[in-house]
This record gives C-alpha cells, structure tokens and sequence, in this order.
C-alpha cells in the first residue's frame, strides 16, 4: 500500500483548477495553500501497479507545472501479500 506525499507547483493561476482535477483522481487528497500557488497532495494506492497507473494521471493533469515527491511510504507486510 503506497502512501505518497508531493508539493504541487501549478502554473500561474491555475492552482484552483489543479486542485479540482487532482482531487477527482480516486486516492488523491490535494490541500491548497491560502494564496494557492503550491498544494500539498497526499496519494494512498493499493498496490504497486495501481501506483504506477496514478503516477501517469498525475502527470497528464493541465495546468501542473512541477510535483515533487517529497515522502513515499511501503508497507513491506502488504507489499508481500499483495505480490502475484
């Protein structure tokens, strides 16, 4: 279960509507800054392979400018059942 958190950098005035379209991403729990020009997203997958399917729509949302990965987090017990 991959627990991820990123700082959000959207383009300029555009960090409502990052906000908006990150937060209809199922797993994504985005929080904007008072003046909006950063947003903290915390991302909660199931496995690894839904993980690498939530990391390509992060990286297809406009307005995005740039998403640092700041913390990632995997429980080794739930990796291990989850494995094929």
């Amino acid at each position: 279960m991959p627990i991820s958190s990123y700082l959000v950098y959207p383009s300029r005035g555009k960090g409502l509507a990052v906000a908006r379209q990150l937060a209809a991403i199922p797993g994504c729990e985005p929080q904007c800054s008072e003046d909006r020009s950063v947003l903290v997203l915390v991302t909660d997958s199931p496995n690894e392979t839904a993980e690498s399917g939530l990391q390509e729509r992060l990286r297809a949302v406009a307005g995005l400018e740039s998403l640092a990965l700041v913390f990632r987090h995997v429980d080794p017990q739930h990796a291990m059942e989850t494995q094929p």
